[in-house]
């Protein structure tokens, strides 16, 4: 699709520090091109929304262009990273794309960059590291420290761009990023956008004191008010800490006194302001001041001629925009995932040495981990591994051992208590190139990054079509009298959301192949690895080749009475009762170890459930909402007609997880209670 030739300014989307001196009469010029571009087309977006061409909300970035421009025309757009919030617009515009590639965005049409399954803000271009916001405010910036951080590894002199307004600023995650990049040493310029109110709610009901950026200092970095209404000392302040940043490599908190003249979005009706606050605020209006400050260095017709060629510029990309097509939904299913991943040219060994044989070694599963981890570490430079204690300690159940001492800490990472920020941080590096690996010290934790993991990660590549390639191992699972903080199976919680993969080794071979094919799948995959499966014995692992196969079932049983589907320890269990039943009671069970828990592939499962014509379903999670009820789910709409019983469903009690021995045995399942229930479910 052609789109109309922009003016001739807009084909310059950079601006030096050294055209400020003067400041150079071009530069003034750029910058308030932009400027106007910006607050005209955002001001066009309002009209259309209330003409019902544009769909759910618009928020503006009316009054915020003094700070949002200059920043994005002094970014380097070859290197940095950026993440543009609700005012963020002209720094959309000037990133990258076309005016009618933003305003697809907005009319969510059939060249939408987001192919309409975002809406308005809720757009970047992470091919070109502008990375797109979610609304949960804060949690975008650690993401941002992530990404840049990539690119110095790769040995690139970034900067990375974070905006948070004051009412953000009272979230977890803000704090959390701001001491990890501090704490990691990482270039970001956090930039508060203090317009006073965070949607209704004035700045004197958010937080104590006058400055926000008196924070800086409990972070080790430097801080810097600036009044955004004043464009020339905005974009000089800003260019200045640009530079200083690049050069530090240090992170520094900027506040930036800036203005919301349209309320949080098209809805508000600001009827909570005071008494001629708004009047005050249009008076403090960055444009027109800027306006007049060109006027008054003589340069009355070059702005006019500017004007005189945006307006009309804005007015035929609206008309081209409103041309295109409404979306369609074919295809949207299959763009969940990021498409499979070549295999990656392992040495094909254990240990990562070419041999002409590989023999099996008897490993637990802890010890088939760390081999797999360390396999990662030796033959895949883009990798690392970060997590609580993970280095020197080797981990909570010492599963990295000795992996700090041979690779480093750029490779083997501690990270602080802050659990949302360090995920935020992993999708970053993930977005950019890298392959990072997460350990949480128990899966209970990750419930401090659910945002991250199933409203950033997961829907990155279905709303953005980029791919996030990494790992959250989750130590998972009870029977070890560790209380129910630290004993959760959280696959039915996790999986409820799409666009995760997740995996569950039982036995330390498929725990060996398991990391390295969630390693190398282009998508967020979780890989639960149950704790008392980590010591239980050692057995054979050798290099297999067809370690991709982990993401189907395998069969560890064959029998004609019934069909078992279990996966994590519960598999051991579940043969354990098959192997009594069969001997007792002379019936066999075709036993499944599932494997994969997403995306589920149940084909042989079926064709299993064709002969036997009964289900069981084992698993360590509650009944109620558990995992179970979506195999059954499945299992039955498919092949309710080949069943000749109801099918059973074996899971632990609907309570949180008790912590003394003789509780706990009797809310999970195990080997005799299996077998009772399976005894009384054959009559």
């Amino acid at each position: 699709m052609a789109f109309p030739k922009p003016p001739a300014i807009f084909s310059q989307r950079q601006l030096h520090a050294s055209e400020l001196a003067g400041p150079s009469h071009d530069a003034l010029l750029r910058i308030y091109a932009w400027m106007f571009l910006a607050r005209t087309a955002d001001n066009r977006i309002l009209d259309l929304f209330r003409q019902g061409l544009i769909k759910g909300t618009v928020t503006g970035g009316q009054g915020n262009e003094g700070l949002i421009v200059p920043v994005a025309l002094l970014a380097d757009k070859t290197n940095d990273v950026v993440c543009f919030t609700h005012r963020g617009f002209g720094g959309h515009l000037i990133w990258s794309d076309h005016l009618c590639d933003h305003l697809n965005q907005y009319f969510a049409n059939a060249h939408s960059p987001t192919k309409a399954r975002e809406g308005n803000i809720h757009h970047g271009d992470p091919k070109n590291r502008s990375l797109p916001m979610i609304s949960h405010l804060g949690q975008m910036l650690s993401t941002v420290v992530g990404s840049t951080d990539s690119q110095r590894r790769l040995g690139k002199s970034a900067v990375g761009f974070t905006f948070f307004g004051d009412g953000a600023s009272s979230t977890g995650d803000i704090h959390e990023s701001l001491n990890l990049a501090s704490l990691l040493s990482v270039p970001v310029l956090f930039i508060i956008e203090n317009n006073g109110y965070a949607y209704s709610t004035p700045a004197e009901e958010q937080f104590v004191g006058s400055d926000l950026v008196q924070r800086a200092a409990g972070y080790g970095i430097e801080g810097v008010v600036m009044d955004a209404t004043d464009v020339v000392g905005s974009a000089r302040t800003l260019a200045a800490a640009i530079d200083r940043v690049r050069a530090t490599s240090r992170p520094m908190l900027i506040e930036a006194k800036t203005l919301r003249l349209r309320g949080h979005a098209a809805y508000d009706t600001c009827d909570y302001l005071k008494p001629g606050e708004s009047e005050a605020f249009f008076a403090r209006d960055p444009l027109p001041r800027f306006r007049q400050k060109l006027l008054d260095l003589g340069l009355s017709s070059q702005i006019e001629k500017l004007e005189a060629e945006i307006a009309p510029f804005i007015e035929t990309c609206i008309q081209t925009s409103l041309g295109v097509g409404r979306p369609t939904p074919e295809g949207m299913e299959n763009d969940l995932f990021a498409p499979p991943a070549p295999q990656l040219p392992w040495v094909p060994s254990l240990d990562s040495q070419p041999t002409k044989t590989s023999a099996p070694e008897q490993l637990t599963m802890a010890q088939a981990l760390n081999r797999g981890l360390r396999k990662i570490l030796t033959e895949r430079p883009e990798s690392l591994i970060l997590g609580q204690d993970i280095a020197t300690y080797g981990g909570a159940f010492k599963v990295t051992e000795a992996l700090y001492k041979d690779f480093g800490r750029k490779r083997v990472m501690n990270t602080p208590l802050a659990e949302s920020a360090c995920t935020g941080y992993a999708i970053g590096l993930a977005l950019n190139g890298h392959r990072p690996i997460e350990e949480f010290q128990f899966a209970d934790f990750s419930t401090e990054a659910v945002t991250q993991i199933t409203q950033n990660a997961a829907t990155f590549h279905f709303r953005a079509g980029a791919a996030v390639p990494f790992v959250l191992r989750l130590p998972a699972g009870g029977g070890l009298t560790f209380g129910s903080f630290h004993s959760q199976e959280l696959e039915s919680a996790f999986l409820s959301f799409p666009g995760i993969k997740a995996l569950y080794p039982s036995t330390p071979q498929d725990a060996f192949n398991a990391i390295l094919a969630a390693y190398e799948d282009n998508n967020p995959v979780l890989l639960f690895e149950h704790k008392g499966l980590y010591r239980r014995g050692k057995h054979p692992v050798t290099w297999d080749p067809a370690y991709r196969e982990v993401w189907q079932p395998k069969r560890v049983a064959v029998g004609e009475f019934a069909t078992v589907v279990s996966y994590g320890e519960m598999v051991h269990l579940a043969e354990e009762a098959c192997s009594y039943l069969s001997s007792e009671y002379e019936r066999t069970f075709d036993l499944f170890d599932l494997r994969a828990l997403s995306p589920l592939n149940l084909d042989a499962i079926r064709a299993s459930l064709q002969r036997t014509h009964r289900l069981i379903v084992i698993h360590e999670g509650r009944r109620t909402h558990g995992f179970g009820a979506e195999l059954v789910s499945r299992l039955v709409e498919s092949d309710f007609y080949a069943l000749e019983a109801p099918p059973l469903r074996i899971g632990s009690l609907d309570l949180p997880v008790p912590f003394a021995p003789e509780l706990e045995l009797a809310f999970r399942p195990n080997r005799d209670r299996i077998i009772d229930l399976i005894a009384n479910w054959m009559g």
